[in-house]
């Protein structure tokens, strides 16, 4: 089976990583030193920023690739391959959708940093938030930060994230595509910019073909990633439509589901 799957590509909420925020170090260790020994690439593909990433990978920099920010930012190990750039009308029209519903607490993810807007959010959000962005700052107007747009991370209450998410749909139709995993969270990013045209990239410039690729994911941000891969593994603590977009279901991030799945394909029990 190992000499099969040439990228392994794994989320990290409710995937990779348990719910307390670790992973076993060892084991992974073992794994990825394997991989690197068949030639067999390990893409880090998360919505989360990519310095927040590369920190819980800590000396692996050239060791792994990173899809972040839901496709927005793709790595080649330590070579930048693709960043996106949101037009800044399109940039605008975001921020004027959001200001008309102030439970909108919105975060604008720029290339060199995130950004919160002062007067929009608490400093216990900010605080939250720096967590998945090891790089944010405070702004006083989203309209006039200097910096190359990536996506918007607007978190809204979690009962109405269906209602937001068709929102976005509707208001900003052509001009981005929302994503979500759930839970208050919804991402916008451009049309056609997703983890599966993340991975895509990176599959082009290492001439392998989506059919020897594993994934792993548990959220409907990563649905796109899941159909695209040949061998897709859907978490066992994901929701009913994202296990019917894989393959097959495997054990959950509590369980270390993605460590345990990678030891038996790879015949390392």
């Amino acid at each position: 089976m190992d000499e099969k799957i040439k990228m392994v590509a794994v989320d990290v909420d409710g995937t990779f990583v348990r719910s307390d925020y670790t992973y076993d170090i060892p084991r992974f260790q073992r794994i990825l030193s394997h991989m690197n020994h068949i030639g067999c690439h390990f893409v880090v593909a998360s919505g989360n920023q990519y310095y927040q990433l590369r920190d819980l990978f800590p000396g692996y920099e050239e060791e792994l690739s990173f899809v972040a920010e839901n496709g927005a930012f793709v790595k080649d190990r330590k070579e930048l391959v693709f960043t996106a750039n949101m037009p800044k009308d399109t940039v605008d029209a975001v921020i004027d959708v959001c200001r008309e519903y102030p439970e909108i607490r919105n975060v604008l993810c720029g290339l060199e940093s995130a950004y919160c807007q002062r007067e929009t959010v608490n400093q216990d959000f900010f605080d939250r938030t720096a967590s998945y962005y090891h790089r944010l700052k405070w702004v006083d107007d989203f309209k006039k930060v200097d910096d190359q747009i990536l996506k918007f991370a607007p978190t809204v209450p979690e009962e109405k994230t269906d209602f937001y998410y068709h929102l976005f749909c509707e208001k900003l139709n052509g001009k981005i595509e929302p994503t979500t995993s759930g839970h208050g969270s919804i991402d916008l990013i451009l049309p056609g910019c997703h983890k599966a045209s993340g991975l895509k990239r990176l599959l082009k410039r290492w001439e392998i073909s989506p059919e020897q690729c594993a994934a792993f994911g548990d959220g409907g941000n990563d649905i796109e990633m899941l159909k695209y891969c040949g061998y897709s593994y859907a978490m066992e603590n994901a929701p009913a439509n994202v296990k019917a977009a894989a393959k097959f279901v495997c054990p959950s991030n509590e369980e270390d589901g993605v460590l345990v799945t990678l030891e038996k394909l790879f015949s390392l029990t």
